[in-house]
């Protein structure tokens, strides 16, 4: 069957389910009954469109009002591409994170763990004409999340990506190589397919380090095809 879309569709195994039964809060959260497609309407194709001219296309999260953040700083850069490897361009991203202790900056995390005055844990920038972003952070903390016995997340950042307007919007995680506790984690395991897993984890990159300064990570995000990122928005949680 052709796809009218023109897009080539992402193997399943390559994108986590609605229910993933070692991740206990999918099943309270996931449909019980089938998804029921709705067209898009003139509202959601037209916008409201985001502008680029809002942001600059780098963001500093590792310090607040001159201040600088707790723990080890880090920069993570990357390129939003589609289906055929070309640069996706006035793309916004955004980023949030629990601070070096493993805290997020929101009211709902109750964790012990220190918060951080000089760190909100969030930014948000658009791709350049190459498709690429760019932001200085902190290393994120693991913490506990009580999904099952002595369960611990794997250091990770959260990101959005947006089209042209709040209907286009995507969501994933971005993981750290060599973090012992991915074997653990049901979010990360969720997904079957092992290659697609990989391409959540981020990779050491030398040539975005900066001396003295800060270590590089590079992430680059597929929004389609056989290589597409895994996204939660592609029937996750």
């Amino acid at each position: 069957m052709t796809d009218p879309t023109g897009y080539r569709r992402p193997d399943p195994a390559t994108q986590p389910p609605y229910d993933v039964p070692a991740y206990g809060s999918t099943h309270h959260r996931h449909p019980k009954q089938a998804l029921v497609r709705v067209p898009h309407t003139l509202t959601e194709v037209s916008g409201p469109r985001f502008s680029p001219a809002w942001y600059a296309p780098h963001a500093d999260l590792s310090t607040l009002n001159g201040k600088a953040a707790l723990g080890e700083r880090i920069i993570v850069a990357g390129r939003v591409l589609d289906e055929d490897g070309r640069p996706v361009r006035g793309a916004m991203v955004e980023v949030w994170q629990a601070n070096a202790a493993g805290r997020y900056h929101h009211p709902g995390d109750q964790h012990d763990a220190p918060l951080d005055p000089n760190f909100l844990g969030r930014g948000r920038v658009f791709t350049d004409e190459e498709g690429s972003y760019r932001f200085t952070t902190i290393r994120p903390g693991a913490y506990p999340w009580r999904n099952h016995p002595n369960a611990w997340r794997p250091v990770h950042i959260h990101f959005s990506l947006f089209g042209a307007g709040f209907a286009q919007r995507l969501i994933t995680q971005m993981y750290f190589p060599g973090d012992p506790l991915l074997a653990y984690d049901p979010i990360f395991n969720g997904i079957a397919d092992a290659a697609a897993r990989e391409r959540l984890i981020a990779r050491f990159d030398l040539d975005i380090t900066e001396p003295e300064w800060a270590l590089g990570y590079r992430f680059d995000i597929v929004l389609r095809g056989r290589e597409a990122t895994p996204f939660e928005n592609d029937g996750a949680h």
